[in-house]
């Protein structure tokens, strides 16, 4: 049973079923542009699936010929009009969903066609893995306007590393699909997102949800890549703790028993995963 529940969003859709969630941009004539209205609608989706349990994977997606465009012209046109409180406001919310995104506690994966521009670019590093057709297309182009990509620096640069960012955020100049690969942006080019994406889908809906929550909790306390004593403490009680789980106990079980594990999708896996 599919449950649909996009009737109380303007520009974006969402769909649920079998484990799977849809975020999917919706904004095809304005090649998915988001201004604070589509913000706030990715928002609320984002914490709607984040706490439903039977969303066990989440797929960002957008209808049209392009992924997005990034920030709506009109949007930008209230932006020069506004002063530095309500800029900040505005910016605020759009950190808030990077870090929603970002911090979502299940997998998830974006599919990326056609032109992928400014915040839209910050959106794919977000996700855990990203897969584009061929004709893909990004840009960090903020600097064009007088602008910098700031609220989307920071995942863009962990995807991309330093170097490569002070290129292409200085430069703004486009990149395709193969040098997106390269830096590390995507994972994966197919033109058939759907059928690339399915194998993937399928692998992430038989691994524990717990695990899969904890590795992206664990992840994101090394990011800054010290390797001391606070990190091994760190690291050996993590997988202390999740081999005396419930769900570990039942994945370790499951494996001598040569049988397939039983996962409870109502257990809230993030209890316990910092």
């Amino acid at each position: 049973m599919t449950t649909e529940f996009s009737s109380t969003f303007n520009y974006v859709t969402c769909t649920l079923s079998k484990g799977v969630g849809e975020m999917i941009l919706d904004r095809a004539d304005k090649h998915n542009a988001f201004d604070e209205v589509m913000i706030g609608e990715m928002i609320s989706a984002l914490e709607y699936f984040a706490d439903n349990a039977a969303c066990q994977v989440l797929l960002l997606k957008a209808n049209g010929k392009n992924f997005s465009a990034g920030a709506d012209l009109n949007w930008m046109r209230k932006q020069a009009k506004m002063d530095f409180k309500q800029n900040l406001n505005d910016a605020n919310e759009l950190a808030k969903l990077m870090s929603l995104l970002d911090k979502f506690p299940k997998p998830t994966l974006a599919l990326v066609q056609g032109a992928a521009f400014g915040g839209a670019l910050g959106l794919i590093c977000c996700c855990d893995i990203a897969i584009a057709n061929q004709r893909a297309s990004f840009c960090l182009s903020e600097v064009k306007l007088g602008l910098i990509p700031a609220v989307i620096s920071p995942y863009v640069t962990r995807a991309m590393g330093q170097r490569a960012a002070r290129r292409y955020m200085l430069t703004a100049e486009r990149f395709d699909a193969v040098k997106a690969q390269e830096l590390q942006v995507i994972h994966e080019i197919n033109d058939d997102l759907e059928g690339a994406a399915e194998p993937i889908i399928n692998q992430l809906l038989s691994n524990s949800p717990q695990g899969m929550a904890w590795v992206k909790t664990l992840l994101s306390t090394l990011e800054d890549g010290v390797i001391d004593q606070d990190t091994l403490d760190h690291t050996s009680e993590r997988i202390a703790k999740i081999r005396v789980s419930d769900e570990g106990q039942e994945g370790l079980n499951a494996f001598f028993e040569k049988r397939s594990p039983k996962w409870d999708p109502s257990t809230d896996n993030t209890q316990g995963a910092k």
